[in-house]
């Protein structure tokens, strides 16, 4: 299966809530590994979903007790329109009637009188803490809640539900100083060996769990999810990787589907190479659409940051906190207002502090995206996004193959190319636990009508992949919906055409015709 890229998870959530006075804090969840019940779970995966009538009582009977919710490290607690609950499941879904973990759900309840029944988000990562997310993405999606209660969760692995912590504050910060664009042996080994660190500290962390916190794992956590709820079909609304997890749910149950709304797609046929290789693509084009908003020559303002890299990656910048910005923090820096057009103008301010020396604005859009705060603390969203995805994905590129790639990857682009190229191998290097897929399954034959909707300027997934997602799926399933927009998504962010579409197919059943652009 396809791993996700780094470049997601945090810069995803922080910008659902931004303004909003919420935390994208990932953390606060069990870093033990812990599970209820007895059985010893088996180390493989199961080839097929138990059915409905094979699972214990104990699992599709369960009640849920919702409760007020509680404010968890620097989330605060939600508004009284917010109830929680923990949801049952097995942790390895070969033997539902193992042992089991407690995943943590938020719901809202419909305020108009027809309901549909529930609806699903999962914002994206892997690895978001939908909890924390789902009571201010509600603003955006009031239109929806007349007729759904609008439902989310920290699917397995992540913040509540046994979520996965493997490094303390300290480590995090000194992992910092890596350069993750190696130039030297040295430099190189050092990369590699904190990789492998990485995924030892994991093992030790989360225990048996880091063999069973994959996407399919989770699809089927969704399908019990639905069962225990009431709800016969699914109704979902996935964001970024959360439209892989909707592709691979519609592939097991094509049968159980609703209406599904697959927004910021993944490209389903992408493997590890092909991720980064649309990622990199994707960036440099936000990139060079944010050149041409400033009135620069997309092709040579891209060499100027690319300069300032090389620079910095030889002496790191100075920064108002003491702390110094390095290469690799610049570059996270120069990602996270890509995301959103509304945050150009920090990324203008950031880059003109770093031409005069100054790495302190950059400094700060980075650690946004870190999830690093004032005191030092970290949040683990990366943490659970590596086990996620590297659980996923069966392929491990060698460092020879990386470095035959490099110079591909910076043709794409100068400023990405490198980082992305060196991370497609890093990123899992040493990993404790196989990999499942090369790439996922998401044919749905039979399933009802799935909206896709792709943006054509999406940095971190980018437009074609909407296309090969909706072809993936299956005549007559996928069904995709264009807007010539920026930054990543398009619900909620400004059209009108979109949010009539998607609303109108959530609320009345109404598919737009394939193909239908909004500009």
């Amino acid at each position: 299966m396809g791993r996700w890229l780094r470049w997601t998870a945090a810069a995803a959530a922080a910008l659902l809530v931004a303004g909003c006075g919420g935390s994208s804090d990932g953390g606060g969840g069990r870093s033990d590994g812990k599970a209820t019940g007895t059985a010893p779970p088996s180390a493989s995966r199961s080839s097929a979903p138990a059915a409905s009538a094979d699972l214990p009582a104990s699992l599709t009977s369960q009640h849920l007790d919702w409760h007020r919710c509680e404010a968890t490290g620097d989330a605060k607690a939600p508004g009284d329109d917010w109830r929680c609950a923990t949801l049952k499941v097995p942790l390895d879904w070969a033997e539902p009637g193992g042992a089991t973990i407690g995943l943590a759900l938020i719901r809202a309840r419909a305020t108009g009188g027809d309901r549909l029944g529930s609806l699903l988000f999962n914002f994206g990562g892997p690895g978001g803490s939908g909890v924390d997310t789902m009571p201010y993405y509600a603003a955006l999606a009031s239109a929806l809640r007349e007729r759904y209660d609008l439902v989310s969760w920290d699917p397995r692995g992540v913040s509540r539900s046994e979520g996965i912590r493997c490094r303390g504050d300290r480590e995090i910060a000194a992992a910092e100083d890596v350069d993750a664009t190696p130039d030297t042996p040295a430099e190189e080994k050092a990369y590699f060996e904190d990789s492998t660190a990485f995924g030892r500290s994991c093992r030790k962390a989360a225990g048996r769990l880091l063999a069973h916190v994959s996407t399919t794992d989770t699809a089927r956590d969704m399908d019990l999810m639905r069962q225990v709820l009431g709800d016969n079909r699914m109704h979902y609304f996935g964001i970024s990787y959360g439209t892989e997890l909707g592709g691979v749910y519609a592939h097991l149950f094509p049968k159980r589907v609703g209406r599904l709304i697959l927004d910021a797609v993944v490209d389903p046929t992408a493997d590890t190479v092909g991720h980064a290789e649309n990622q990199t693509r994707g960036f440099q084009r936000a990139l060079d659409d944010y050149l041409k908003s400033t009135g620069q020559d997309p092709e040579q303002g891209t060499r100027k940051i690319a300069d300032l890299l090389k620079r910095i990656d030889a002496e790191p910048l100075r920064t108002s906190s003491g702390r110094r910005l390095t290469q690799t923090l610049a570059v996270t820096g120069i990602v996270l207002p890509l995301y959103s057009e509304s945050r150009w103008p920090r990324l203008t301010a950031a880059l003109e502090s770093a031409e005069k020396g100054d790495g302190s604005r950059l400094l700060a859009l980075a650690d946004d995206y870190n999830e690093r705060d004032s005191s030092g603390h970290y949040g683990t969203t990366s943490h659970s996004q590596r086990a996620i995805s590297c659980l996923d994905d069966r392929q491990r590129p060698t460092v020879a193959e990386t470095k035959r790639r490099l110079a591909e990857f910076e043709r794409i682009s100068p400023v990405f190319g490198d980082f992305l190229g060196w991370d497609s191998a890093g990123w899992c290097h040493g990993w404790p636990v196989p990999g499942q897929f090369d790439t996922p399954e998401v044919g749905a034959p039979g399933a009802a009508p799935v909206l896709v909707v792709g943006n054509t300027g999406d940095p971190a997934t980018p437009y074609e992949g909407a296309r090969r997602m909706a072809d993936e799926l299956g005549r007559g399933v996928g069904v995709e919906l264009t807007w010539k927009g920026e930054g990543h998504g398009a619900y909620g962010r400004g059209s009108d055409c979109v949010d009539s579409a998607v609303n109108a197919y959530l609320l009345k059943g109404t598919v737009p015709k394939d193909g239908t652009v909004c500009s």
